[in-house]
């Protein structure tokens, strides 16, 4: 059976999800490229958008204006990461938009690589 939720591996992927949130805050495009795998086989589906592959998440992240990253600011709640042995794991997140008081949640499944941990797939909704 898989470990589950070894702490050494939680605290990992919590700091390379918290690299990935800070870069999100400052508009950290080269962070933020760097997060997701480099693989034709990533995925981003987002609030209005569905992009596949490590290129076309790139061009959605340099397309953004300062303004719509501005309107974007959010504050996270309930984060949970959940590691499946060494080399997997998934974090959930609910945000709110910090201008207009909408909620929404995020996931990100992360992958070690030979480069460190990285989004394989992400997904990103806001709630009705």
């Amino acid at each position: 059976m898989t470990e589950t939720n070894d702490p050494a591996i939680i605290a990992e992927v919590r700091a390379a999800f918290e690299r990935y949130d800070r870069a999100l805050d400052d508009n950290d495009v080269a962070v933020l490229d760097d997060s997701f795998w480099e693989s034709p086989h990533t995925l981003r589906y987002g609030v209005g958008e569905n992009l596949y592959g490590h290129a076309e998440i790139a061009a959605f992240r340099a397309s953004r204006t300062p303004a719509q990253h501005k309107a974007r600011a959010r504050r996270l709640e309930n984060t949970r990461i959940t590691t499946f042995g060494r080399d997997f794991a998934v974090a959930n997140t609910e945000y709110v938009i910090l201008a207009t008081g909408k909620r929404g949640r995020q996931s990100q499944t992360w992958l070690r690589t030979p480069d460190g941990w990285k989004v394989v797939a992400a997904h990103v909704s806001m709630l009705a």
